[in-house]
């Protein structure tokens, strides 16, 4: 058996491992840091291009993030939270680009409107009041709205042409909106982070078991799946980021922070046109409204992809059902996650979404002619014969203990972490990469505290993340220099 001692073990090679392998990297070159991955490619899994839909996640166009509440009022709150930490994560690939860590940014995000657009009079009023909380606010500058359908034909012209019915329609429109090819963000992040000293990638291991280590941090076991061979890890510090496969992780773990938290697994399907006479006819990102009882992620999107620098239309997502908690994932991940400690929970949480199941039922046995009269509402004149139907990733959902010890469905991201900080594991989708940076950081105050008001860490931060410590929701005047910044090193003026 082979003895390996780190100072950190990330657990899976996707974007949320990459950029904080990256991060950890540049705030303390010394650190030894050893990043395992079950498959045998770097961002196979949900980072890989084709297995999210790209988008920026910057609530520009994302019409869940702002949803209505009492008395049809418009909540921007979740909205401005998202936009900030979309602000932080341009901010570390301008400083990665900037020191040469990343190549030209073309390679991994380009500029691609993004808009929302509806119909229907109650529709219109929403999208209305929506953007008028917006763009009141600093963070939403530039935005534009129309109900004019000759307007909307200039922004979206694939979406107006041929579309009939007198329903009245309206739509926003962000200038600086991007498309991110994350699985060529995060290969471009490991490729840099293997010419540097004290970084390793193992490639083709699975995590077989993980215990406490009687002097402090982790032994973790790992297993060459070709091989056979098991390599031991002792680390200060590990971190799960395996998208859903960082659930069951957790739970090897045995953490008393874990107990009662489930996952419920929602796949995932696009129609995808890759004829460029069509694909270079649509440069947008253009959001409707989810179908009630719809899960976040199942907003439906007409989107323009730019994947291994190859343009491709994406339309979607249609929202499907299986136990697998990975797409190369087994069957049997969702009930062998189901413990003493979460059954409560995911059995309330299943009695109490029957909206939710009774939609997941009805898009699983959606007909191809469904599929593309959905697609009709965006883009009136599709042809079938144009569009193929592709998988895209699994997104596992949190389910976790409400005060009552019941369930409760979650459909952000979440942090559960040891309470010495020698572990830490990311649960959870939307908006997942996007968010990337923010969300390590949390994990770097909670997991490093020491090292943050000691070592220097916090003035490296600053110099990596202008902003750190400081709200660009509140101070107007430093997103406006900030965005200026990112919006001319990413190039997507």
């Amino acid at each position: 058996m082979t003895v390996k001692t780190v100072d950190a073990l990330l657990v899976g090679a996707g974007a949320m491992s990459t950029t904080l392998a990256m991060m950890l990297n540049k705030l303390d070159p010394s650190l030894k840091i050893c990043m395992v991955e079950r498959l045998d490619h770097v961002a196979n899994e949900s980072t890989d291009g084709w297995n999210n839909a790209g988008t920026g996640h910057a609530a520009y166009c994302e019409l869940n993030y702002t949803p209505e509440e009492g008395e049809g009022k418009v909540n921007i709150s979740k909205a401005l939270e998202i936009n900030a930490s979309f602000e932080v994560t341009l901010q570390f690939w301008s400083y990665l680009v900037k020191t040469g860590a990343l190549p030209s940014p073309s390679e991994f995000i380009n500029r691609t409107p993004h808009k929302s657009f509806v119909w229907g009079q109650k529709n219109v009023d929403f999208l209305r009041q929506r953007y008028e909380l917006m763009s009141a606010h600093h963070l939403f500058t530039g935005m534009e709205y129309s109900e004019d359908p000759a307007k909307l034909a200039e922004w979206m012209p694939l979406v107006m042409a041929e579309r009939k019915g007198k329903d009245p329609v309206a739509a926003t429109h962000v200038q600086h909106g991007s498309d991110v090819d994350f699985g060529s963000l995060a290969r471009n992040m490991v490729s840099h982070l293997e010419k540097q000293d004290n970084f390793e990638l193992l490639l083709g291991h699975s995590v077989e078991d993980m215990q406490r280590s009687s002097t402090g941090g982790w032994s973790v076991l790992l297993e060459d799946n070709k091989s056979g061979e098991v390599t031991r890890v002792r680390s200060k510090f590990v971190f799960l980021g395996a998208g859903g496969g960082a659930l069951p992780l957790l739970q090897k773990s045995e953490i008393p922070e874990c107990e009662g938290y489930g996952g419920f697994p929602v796949s995932g399907q696009w129609l995808v046109c890759t004829k460029p006479e069509i694909a270079n006819q649509h440069h947008a990102k253009v959001y409707g409204k989810a179908a009630i009882g719809a899960p976040p992620m199942s907003v439906p999107h007409l989107d323009t992809r730019v994947i291994n620098g190859e343009r491709a239309l994406l339309f979607g997502p249609f929202a499907g059902f299986t136990t697998k908690f990975l797409k190369q994932g087994s069957k049997m991940d969702l009930p062998a996650s189901v413990k003493v400690n979460n059954l409560k929970p995911m059995v309330s949480v299943g009695l109490n979404n029957m909206a939710l199941t009774k939609y997941l039922i009805s898009e699983v046995f959606q007909s191809d002619k469904s599929r593309m009269d959905s697609l009709r509402e965006y883009f009136p004149a599709a042809k079938d014969e144009d569009w193929t139907l592709a998988n895209a990733g699994q997104r596992v959902q949190i389910i976790k203990k409400d005060d009552k010890g019941k369930g409760k469905l979650e459909f952000g991201t979440e942090i559960v972490a040891a309470a010495d900080g020698s572990l830490a594991a990311l649960l959870g989708a939307s908006p997942g990469a996007s968010t990337a940076t923010q969300t390590m950081i949390d994990v770097i105050e909670r997991c490093f505290s020491d090292k943050l008001d000691s070592d220097g860490w916090k003035e490296r931060l600053k110099t990596m993340i202008p902003s750190y410590e400081e709200s660009l929701i509140e101070d107007a005047e430093l997103l406006q220099t900030i965005r200026q910044d990112t919006l001319s090193t990413l190039e997507l003026k």
